[in-house]
């Protein structure tokens, strides 16, 4: 492995002297990576897949971004790079998630992913080494997961003890490290207390080609059936000396790096699902389209199909509402975000993972196959799942919530004001990045949630689906004033802990009805827009709709124009080449 901090350049290079604004920045890339579907596309599906069935890495992808200088969207503009808002951030790499989802892992979000620990915990030189060595193209790794514990984190099988000259000795293995062998920087999350409590694990910094090569040895590769193309190996230490100007932060401040960065990654890797969700139900739509030109576009599988496509397309925007709404909180209401984040990741298999298998009934047994367009479904269908596992997997995300709820029942449900329109704004200026500070651990706060009663009540019309969302954001209303009670109920003093088994099943219920306030709010803040679909209120009622349902409350059937609208626009969008989600940017292919 190359030296990484001895490599990186004192101070990181200035910025180009006109960056392209980021919308450019993603329509730039979109338009280089070309159409998918061209047999002799070097970027295409075919050499996509060919790649990851010979379980290697995407190099002519590595090559496009490289190219385009992606490395400098992990870097803060503080520093040189271009990372001004974590929106940005996700919509850049959304064509890279559209294409390979491995691809967007293993080239920079893993990177991403250690370095937000260090541009939020580091010294001002651990800040400006990084920020060098990833403009320099370098990548960095993070080690935090322990597959031997469930993957919890705070259970770490490296520990580190007082060693020579006031450093630390390293002892122990992390198993499963994606980008290991090729980092020149490794963020390392491990013990350095052997008593239990929140101050019990430290960070570091560690340059893996500067560790002695007697006391560190690089372990196999782990394949696995998602994310082939990633390279996934393990370090095992033994008595490995670190000097202690490696510590990201003091001694034992590790646990409170892992929560904040947390609500960062959770957000910013959930969001990015959606790219590759959105390139399967665009394959799902133009696989429905070629089998009703060439056997008819009446009966009831083509019925089944558009109800998939249909359902699908209403989940995704139901699903990229909480993400947008969680990005841009990150910046309007940090203080918050450790629910709201935590809710995003808890949803990405209930709702995502299951819309992908959702659309596998369209294609029937198509979904089996490898080669050329349809191989990509089968591609995603495997690498989106791998997204929600590791230490910020369900049961982590639900137990982030679940001590704030007795606080959100007496405090901040039914009581916070609306909250500001930026915050459901794609696109719209943002804040400037969070500080550590401002990303609270436990706020026991919660604006959005506000949009149910509040907006709900403001709805008057006589469309149809406008008196449908009405209808519906009352009894969404209803279901959040039951959840409060159901937590009263559980803690009526306010000191007794939630019972584990009933916390779970609410938080269930929580995220829901948090993805349909932003609906709400996304709906209602649309009209001010460019974009007339989003501000018609057949989507947002058929999103409430599915909530309602997914909550078991019993709810009459949308107005048929509502389906028919939903419809069309799935027609219009892969007839145009734009994406499924918030964004409605141009895609190819």
């Amino acid at each position: 492995m190359n030296r990484l901090l001895a490599r990186a350049p004192k101070s990181p290079p200035a910025p180009a002297p006109a960056e392209p604004p980021v919308r450019a920045r993603v329509a730039g890339l979109e338009a280089a990576f070309g159409d998918p579907g061209d047999p002799a596309n070097p970027l295409g599906y075919a050499r996509l897949v060919a790649a990851d069935r010979a379980a290697e890495r995407f190099t002519p992808g590595e090559e496009l971004l490289d190219e385009h200088r992606v490395f400098a969207e992990f870097v803060p503009v503080s520093l040189g790079g271009r990372l001004a808002s974590y929106e940005d951030l996700v919509a850049v790499m959304r064509p890279v998630f559209r294409r390979d989802v491995g691809l967007g892992m293993g080239y920079g979000v893993m990177s991403w992913m250690a370095a937000s620990d260090v541009w939020m915990a580091g010294t001002e030189h651990q800040r400006t080494q990084l920020a060098g060595l990833l403009l320099d193209g370098g990548k960095a790794a993070i080690a935090q997961h322990e597959t031997a514990h469930s993957n919890d984190y705070v259970r770490s099988q490296v520990s580190a003890r007082p060693g020579p000259d006031g450093g630390l000795l390293l002892g122990g293995a992390k198993p499963v490290i994606n980008n290991l062998e090729r980092a020149r920087a490794l963020v390392l999350f491990c013990r350095t207390d052997p008593e239990p409590g929140s101050g019990s694990h430290s960070a570091l910094l560690l340059d893996p080609a500067a560790l002695p090569a007697d006391r560190v040895a690089l372990l196999p590769r782990h394949l696995a059936v998602g994310l082939r193309g990633c390279r996934f190996a393990g370090v095992e230490f033994d008595s490995c000396p670190v000097p202690s100007s490696a510590l990201l932060g003091p001694l034992g401040s590790g646990v409170t790096t892992a929560l904040r960065s947390f609500q960062l990654s959770r957000t910013v890797i959930s969001a990015l699902a959606v790219g590759a969700v959105d390139t399967v139900l665009r394959t799902a739509v133009g696989f429905q389209a070629q089998r009703s030109m060439a056997f008819g576009a009446h009966g009831p599988d083509t019925d089944r199909a558009f109800a998939a496509t249909t359902g699908a397309f209403v989940d995704l925007l139901l699903y990229d509402s909480l993400a947008v709404v969680a990005l841009r909180a990150l910046h309007v209401l940090p203080e918050q975000t450790s629910v709201y984040s935590a809710a995003l990741k808890y949803l990405l298999p209930k709702v995502l993972t299951g819309t992908l298998y959702d659309l596998s009934t369209v294609l029937g047994s198509a979904i089996y196959t490898f080669e050329g367009t349809l191989g990509i479904f089968q591609k995603h269908l495997r690498d989106v799942p791998v997204l929600s596992l590791g230490h910020a997997g369900s049961a982590a995300c639900q137990a982030t919530v679940i001590p704030q709820l007795s606080r959100l029942a007496q405090d901040s449900w039914f009581r916070e004001a609306e909250p500001p329109a930026a915050l459901f704004r794609p696109w719209d200026p943002l804040p400037p990045l969070p500080s550590a500070g401002r990303l609270r651990l436990a706020s026991g706060r919660d604006a959005l949630s506000a949009c149910l009663p509040l907006i709900g009540a403001d709805i008057t019309g006589t469309d149809p689906a406008v008196r449908a969302l009405a209808a519906l954001a009352g009894v969404l209303a209803d279901e959040l004033r039951d959840l409060r009670e159901r937590v009263r109920a559980a803690d009526r003093d306010g000191t007794r802990p939630l019972p584990i088994a009933a916390g779970f099943a609410l938080v269930d219920r929580y995220a829901l009805l948090l993805a349909a306030a932003a609906v709400l709010g996304v709906w209602r803040h649309a009209a001010d827009g460019g974009d007339p679909f989003l501000a018609d209120a057949s989507w947002a009622a058929a999103a409430l709709h599915r909530v309602a349902r997914r909550l078991g409350a019993r709810v009459p059937a949308l107005p048929p124009g509502c389906e028919a609208r939903i419809r069309h626009e799935t027609q219009i969008r892969y007839g145009a080449q734009h994406s499924y989600d918030l964004y409605n940017t141009p895609v190819c292919g």
